[in-house]
């Protein structure tokens, strides 16, 4: 018969009717195989199999397995098809990089999905007298192809905006013209099969030399473009006009100011299709230059404006807008300069003529530049291209999800390209469901895209029923290392809820909310023991 063991002699007694275990809070420092005592930490019974202590009943125990790759003592572990153990982890998706231009360097890149399939990508073509140029991507599976380069003006061409009439099927790109005193103009594209043709470019803005990029959206409910610009000739107010494209030609209605001070270096607008709305986030420099959003309603060939929500109490730089339309919200991302230049986010609900912000959500703790934010529809994924500068400036990609009035974002954000990047741009291929992200490669200087499928920006080895537990100690690829699973309890955590389910993470961490797919690891009873989920 096995001795009982616990923390005095007299704990463990076997009577007539019944038998008495020892209690304890932790394994006996000596002990033979087959002794028994019960845990009071856990409230469960462990045995000395004469190496090593482990649960016993409720299904608690161990599992013996050959790791594949190293495991850490406490880390998550899957078993994989073929038997063996393996930390859970997340895993990089694959990017393929293409040149749009590759001969010449560019700057102020913007780019526009504009159906079928394909993309235009407006950038300031440099060696080339700096000139404004245009192609046409075609997408194709996790690829794209570009057409020729075609010349929309000779001049020194910057600011690039760029939008999509699909009313229309014409492509409108705004930009700051040097070679006619710095004036904002427009000008319409028509696609054609691989290439792109201009008709001729329209003023809608005086001396407007500044490096605030000229922005655009289109109101689908009124089929008008929707310019929003800092304007140097009055001020630098923002400023907003409507445009009404015919044919080849574009016109505009009177400017209308829906900010009298400067917006800084920073302005972007997204349109809200459920409730109509064009909504404008700016830097208010006449408010300490805070994150400012506004919301415009489109008449006819004017825009008039409501009052203006402050979204974040710092100064910001590289807004983004976009629209969630399954949930209908806006998300408006940025660089907090008032909070170490952290990549941010905010999530805003449209009502009447204004808008109301939940609370800010930091997607990278680093300075993040040159940011972009796109809505996949099909998916339901917000997701934000950004330049990582801690990460030597590399061009990064993170998926979000938007819940009520916030926002979460998946670990780990994923490099698209290990090299500086500048001018991001963003755009969601909605025939495909795919995202094209172009830029300027910093080492060449040359022109790039690259196709992002948001689902495998969360690419893992977890599955919804793969989940095994936790390992016991530390082993290294091909070791034979014991696994704690359902009913025992690990106790190598940390930072743990007590009291709290928490789930495994993608990327093989524990939280107390869900992650994709939802996977329960079990319950924290202290802030580093976890009973392994049954």
């Amino acid at each position: 018969m096995p001795i009982f063991v616990g923390s005095n002699s007299d704990d463990s007694r076997i009577r007539s009717n019944r038998v008495g275990f020892a209690v304890s809070t932790a394994n006996p420092g000596s002990a033979s195989e087959g002794d028994v005592y019960f845990n009071s930490s856990d409230s469960g019974l462990r045995a000395y199999d004469g190496s090593a202590w482990s649960a016993v009943g409720a299904g608690g125990g161990t599992f013996s397995g050959i790791a594949s790759g190293t495991l850490a003592n406490g880390q998550t572990v899957i078993v994989q098809t073929d038997g063996t153990v393996a930390g859970v982890a997340s895993t990089a998706p694959n990017f393929n990089i293409t040149a749009f231009q590759s001969s010449n360097a560019v700057r102020h890149v913007n780019v526009a999905y504009v159906g079928s399939n394909k993309v235009v990508i407006a950038f300031e073509d440099i060696p080339s007298s700096s000139r404004g140029a245009a192609v046409v991507g075609t997408i194709s599976g996790s690829s794209i192809s570009f057409g020729s380069i075609v010349e929309f003006d000779s001049s020194y061409s910057f600011n690039i905006g760029i939008v999509y009439d699909s009313d229309n099927d014409k492509v409108v790109i705004l930009y700051r013209d040097s070679g006619s005193s710095n004036y904002s103009k427009a000008i319409v594209g028509t696609v054609s099969g691989t290439s792109i043709s201009f008709g001729s470019a329209v003023e809608f803005g005086g001396n407007t030399y500044t490096d605030i990029p000229i922005r655009a959206v289109f109101d689908s409910s009124n089929n008008k473009v929707v310019v929003v610009y800092q304007d140097a000739n009055n001020s630098n107010y923002g400023t907003a006009r409507v445009g009404t494209v015919s044919g080849t030609s574009i016109s505009f209605g009177s400017a209308v100011v829906f900010e009298s001070a400067s917006v800084g270096n920073t302005v972007s607008a997204a349109f809200d299709s459920t409730n109509n709305k064009v909504v404008i986030a700016y830097s208010d420099s006449g408010n300490s230059s805070y994150g400012t959003a506004i919301v415009g309603t489109v008449s006819g060939t004017s825009i008039s404006f409501g009052s203006p929500t402050v979204f974040e109490s710092d100064a910001i730089t590289f807004s983004s807008a976009a629209f969630d339309s399954t949930n209908d919200k806006v998300i408006i991302a940025y660089r907090d300069t008032g909070n170490s230049d952290y990549g941010t986010a905010v999530v805003g609900t449209v009502s009447g003529t204004s808008i109301s912000f939940g609370s800010p959500v930091v997607f990278e703790s680093g300075r993040a530049d040159d940011i972009s934010v796109a809505y996949d529809s099909t998916n339901d994924k917000v997701v934000i291209s950004y330049k990582d500068n801690p990460n030597n400036g590399y061009g990064t990609v993170i998926r979000g999800s938007v819940s009520g009035t916030s926002i979460s974002f998946d670990a780990p954000a994923h490099v698209f390209h290990s090299d500086s990047t500048e001018w991001t741009s963003i755009a969601y291929d909605s025939d495909n469901s795919k995202l094209v992200v172009a830029y300027r490669d910093n080492e060449n200087e040359l022109g790039e895209a690259t196709v992002i499928d948001s689902t495998t920006l969360i690419s893992t080895n977890l599955t919804s029923s793969n989940f095994l537990g936790f390992s016991d100690a530390g082993y290294t690829n091909g070791q034979t290392a014991t696994i704690q699973i359902a009913g025992a309890v690990d106790d190598a955590q940390s930072g743990l809820t007590t009291a709290k389910v928490h789930y495994v993470q993608n990327d093989g961490s524990l939280s107390t909310s869900a992650d994709t797919p939802s996977v329960e690891a079990g319950t924290a009873l202290s802030a580093t023991k976890i009973k392994v989920k049954k």
